[in-house]
């Protein structure tokens, strides 16, 4: 894991009570779709899943026993996150039918309490591992009949060989997944001087993914020190006290915490570029070469610009879906997705130009689409947005400072700071759209935070995607 200084969570994640009373740990997270009291809802960003994986305001997360007996006990989670108790492999594959059916996740920070206590569950655990002669492949899983087809890619970045550990979020179906890999110095020449794992797991929402971070870090480390335990017989059964002992609170936090601020200081002004086409629903990919795990966090990041508290805004538009890592084998699937985010460390993908609108390399954001080139362009309304987000922070920063019981945090003030941008945008545009004159004049515009001449073009394409039938007229300018 490298350029981590992930201090915070996507939404202020914080850990749950362990099964010891006598230990302190912070609450649950927020429901997805319950806004921490005082705070504004957090809606309409959207965690895609399979139809809302990044959903709408509504629909946007050791040591693993390498294998177990048929029956063996292995963790279940309880209601509000606890620990529950154990259950068997048949109870967990009698329980993989409903799960399937879930496709459209919660976005990060919203959903209905009950709901997201059913998405706390992992519905596979897997190791998968590199091989001279037969490449990426999955060495064990756990249900044993689980489909996973593919996640030996997905769970194993191209080019990791050159990097000693990683962590990947990614999409499989329904489902969303976090493996942690791992790269070994050996001296065999069968293995040609390295040995090569990652172990991960699959739930209906990345939400809560997180939380078992640590317990794959330590059990990759163990796979890679024991080569050969993956059988059934030889290792021990994984089982909730396992995964229990390895999520108290003084492990590292290793989520997203703290992510909004570090992806907003990487991008610097260049976040009002991307906000612009997050709120569009393009199709954006990023590139970065291996470590990919701070990459999977700029995905979420930037699908969170797109959020809407406003009931009713963008109910027809495509869900902007985080893929977070991909390859060369969701070619297919990426041809039929009209909006996403996504990241590949593969360089191919710039050239296969009909699968996105927006290419970002390192802080270089481009797009190939005429139409939409001009919104590269940072204008003074831009600059002065971000001069007002930069000065907000400044603020909270000294607050912290003199306060030491101040309880607001960056992700609040990044989240909360576009989703009223956004919000302002989508009010002013739905009162112009049913008054008796749907007009929009060069006073609409800069009320929302616009420029009313170097903004026309985000406007249009703003005013066609969520279907306004209203007329922009900009000094002698008329358009509609």
């Amino acid at each position: 894991m490298v350029e981590q200084s992930d201090q915070a969570a996507l939404l202020d994640w914080e850990e749950i009570p362990p099964s010891d009373p006598t230990r302190a740990v912070p609450a649950p997270p927020p429901r997805e779709d319950a806004a921490p009291a005082g705070k504004a809802t957090l809606s309409a960003g959207r965690l895609p899943a399979e139809d809302a994986a990044l959903p709408r305001g509504n629909s946007p997360n050791n040591t693993l026993a390498a294998a177990a007996v048929r029956d063996a006990p292995v963790a279940a989670g309880g209601r509000n996150g606890s620990p529950g108790q154990t259950q068997t492999i048949g109870h967990i594959r009698d329980r993989l039918e409903p799960v399937n059916n879930v496709c459209a996740l919660p976005y990060p920070g919203l959903g209905v309490r009950d709901q997201w206590e059913e998405k706390d569950q992992i519905v596979a655990v897997f190791v998968v591992t590199f091989d001279t002669r037969s490449g990426n492949m999955v060495e064990w899983c756990l249900p044993h009949d689980v489909n996973l087809d593919g996640v030996e890619f997905k769970s194993m970045a191209s080019g990791s060989h050159r990097i000693t550990s990683d962590f990947i979020y990614f999409r499989k179906g329904c489902y969303f997944g976090l493996a942690c890999f791992a790269n070994m110095p050996v001296e065999s020449e069968l293995e040609r001087g390295a040995r090569m794992k990652s172990v991960g797991i699959l739930s209906p929402s990345y939400t809560l993914l997180y939380r078992y971070m640590h317990f794959l870090e330590n059990q990759v480390r163990h796979q890679l020190q024991c080569p050969g335990n993956g059988s059934v017989t030889a290792c021990p059964t994984w089982s909730v006290t396992n995964i229990n002992r390895c999520m108290h609170p003084e492990m590292k936090i290793t989520h997203p915490a703290g992510c909004m601020s570090q992806f907003i200081q990487f991008f610097g002004e260049q976040i009002m570029v991307l906000w612009k086409f997050a709120l569009l629903r393009k199709r954006i990919l990023i590139f970065s070469p291996p470590p990919v795990g701070v990459v999977c966090y700029r995905v979420y990041c930037c699908c969170c610009l797109a959020n809407v508290s406003l009931p009713g805004i963008g109910g027809t538009i495509p869900e902007l879906r985080p893929f977070f890592y991909i390859n060369i084998a969701d070619i297919t699937a990426l041809e039929t997705e009209m909006s996403y985010v996504a990241c590949t460390t593969e360089k191919i993908f710039e050239e296969k130009k009909d699968l996105y609108d927006v290419y970002v390399n390192n802080q270089n954001v481009k797009t190939h689409r005429s139409q939409l080139q001009p919104l590269l362009r940072l204008n003074a309304a831009d600059k002065e947005k971000y001069r007002k987000l930069s000065e907000q922070r400044q603020l909270l920063l000294y607050s912290q400072e003199v306060d030491a019981n101040c309880t607001s945090n960056e992700e609040d003030l990044f989240i909360l700071f576009f989703m009223e941008l956004n919000n302002r945008i989508f009010q002013t545009l739905s009162e112009v759209a049913v008054s008796a004159e749907p007009t929009l004049t060069a006073e609409h515009v800069r009320a929302m935070g616009l420029d009313p001449m170097a903004d026309q073009a985000f406007l249009m394409a703003l005013l066609d995607v969520y279907g306004y039938d209203v007329t922009l007229v900009i000094d002698n300018l008329c358009c509609s």
